[in-house]
Parts: C-alpha cells; sequence; structure tokens
C-alpha cells in the first residue's frame, strides 16, 4: 500500500508527522511531497523534509493520499492544481482519500466529498457544500476518511490503518503507543 502526503507551506505539524509516523509504524509505505520546496515550513514554524517534490510524483503509484490541515496550508493544498488532480486520479482509480482538521475543504474543491459525512474542524462547515458535516473525532463514509483537529491525528491515524491493513495491526500499534483513552 502506498500512500502520498502532501506538504504545503502552513500544514498543521501536529497532524503530517503523526500520520506519517504513525502509518510508516505499521509498515505503510507513505511518500511525503513538497509543493515547491524543501524542507516545508508549518503553521507553528516547524520545518520537514519532504521525501520528494509534487513534480516528481505520478498519482498512479499511490492507492490513497492524505491531506494534513492546518491553515494556511489547507488553503495551499486547494489552490494547487496539482493536489487536486491528483486527490480526482486516485479517487476515480478506486483509491481512497483523507484529510483532517481543515483539509476536508481540498477534497470538497476537488469534487470528492459532496453528499458524504466529515469531519472538519470547526469554522469550515460552510466552505464544503454538501456535506454533512458531524462533530465527531473521525468519519469515513465510504473510501473518504475525515478528521476534526490536531487533537484527532492519532485516532485518524489509527482509522486509516485499520482501513488498510485491519483491525488487529491498527490496535497493536494502538497498544505500542499506548494510546489508552480510546
Amino acid at each position: 500500500m502506498k500512500v502520498l502526503v502532501p506538504l504545503a507551506p502552513g500544514f498543521e505539524e501536529i497532524e503530517a508527522v503523526t500520520i506519517i509516523d504513525v502509518l510508516r509504524r505499521a509498515g505503510i509505505d507513505v511518500t511525503s511531497a513538497c509543493l515547491d520546496s524543501s524542507p516545508v515550513t508549518g503553521s507553528h514554524g516547524m520545518a520537514v523534509s519532504a521525501d520528494r517534490r509534487m513534480d516528481e510524483i505520478a498519482t498512479g503509484d499511490f492507492e490513497m493520499i492524505i491531506l494534513p490541515g492546518g491553515m494556511p496550508g489547507s488553503a495551499n493544498l486547494k489552490a494547487d492544481v496539482r493536489v487536486i488532480s491528483a486527490i480526482k486520479a486516485v479517487y476515480e482509480n478506486g483509491g481512497r482519500v483523507a484529510a483532517i482538521c481543515a483539509a476536508p475543504i481540498v477534497l470538497s474543491s476537488a469534487g470528492v466529498i459532496g453528499g458524504k459525512k466529515a469531519a472538519c474542524f470547526p469554522g469550515f462547515e460552510d466552505m464544503m457544500p454538501g456535506t454533512v458535516c458531524l462533530p465527531d473525532p473521525v468519519v469515513t463514509d465510504g473510501r473518504i476518511i475525515t478528521g476534526r483537529g490536531p487533537g484527532c491525528a492519532i485516532p485518524f491515524a489509527l482509522k486509516i490503518i485499520e482501513v488498510l491493513k485491519g483491525k488487529t495491526v491498527s490496535s497493536d500499534i494502538k497498544d505500542k503507543l499506548q494510546v489508552y483513552w480510546m
């Protein structure tokens, strides 16, 4: 299973690092990709080195794309035609998409979340017309997984693992991380 995590300037560090780290612990092949240059600086000043550049990515190589949120990171993802094209290509080819915090607005711009149930950071619901926004930490609807915000990053990543590799692997990672509150 190959997963793409695009990193845009202003991304939410907790979400991006948690997603990449936790999925790799589960043996999932995660590639982070910067929009322009690496390292990419998040919304709280943390710089993260990306594995590749979006220009070097062939979307057909990935079964899933996961978007960390944050602002202006989500707005930057939404404005990048390569990201929108990658989301559409992965989803139209039967793959999965996921987004957390403000990033579900990017899925809305790509046209894949309308009519679906989703979670997002409070205040972004109006930017996702036709989407049924729920106050849950993590929402799965078909091939779409969404999360509410930074505090939901671990449950979000564990849900992705459960969907991709099964409940046993997700539970094993949960135990190794000492996630005892859920």
